[in-house]
C-alpha cells in the first residue's frame, strides 16, 4: 500500500458537472462564431448596397447633366450620396466628362473582406 498516492475516483455528480461545463463552453463558442458570421454577412451586404448607390448616383448624374460627376463630393452635394466613411473608402477617379469614372470601394476594417471595383 502506497500512502502517498491519491487514487480518488470521480463521482457521477462530478462527471455531470464537467460535462455541463464543457457543453456550456461549447455553446458560448458556437454562439460567438455565429455572431461573427452574421457580422461578416452584414458588412458584405453594406458594401453591395454602397456599390449600388454609387453606381445609381453616377448614372443619374450622367442622365440629368450629360456628363459624369467630376468628384465624389459632387455626388454627395448634388445627388444625396450618403455613406459611412468610417467603414468604407471610395477611390473616385474622374477620367473625363464623357467617360465612366474609375470607382473602387475598399473596406476600412480588416473584418470586411475584399473590395469592389466599378468599371
Amino acid at each position: 500500500m502506497n500512502r502517498f498516492s491519491n487514487h480518488r475516483k470521480l463521482s457521477l455528480s462530478q462527471i455531470w458537472q464537467l460535462l455541463s461545463f464543457a457543453f456550456m463552453i461549447g455553446f458560448v463558442l458556437f454562439f460567438i462564431s455565429g455572431i461573427h458570421t452574421v457580422d461578416d454577412s452584414t458588412a458584405s451586404d453594406q458594401a453591395k448596397s454602397l456599390e449600388s448607390a454609387v453606381r445609381r448616383s453616377v448614372a443619374q448624374c450622367y442622365a440629368v447633366e450629360g456628363t459624369y460627376p467630376p468628384s465624389l463630393d459632387y455626388l454627395k452635394e448634388h445627388y444625396g450620396l450618403i455613406y459611412d466613411a468610417d467603414k468604407f473608402y471610395i477611390d473616385y477617379t474622374a477620367i473625363g466628362s464623357n467617360i465612366m469614372p474609375d470607382i473602387t470601394i475598399l473596406p476600412r476594417s480588416k473584418s470586411e473582406i475584399g473590395f469592389i471595383s466599378i468599371n
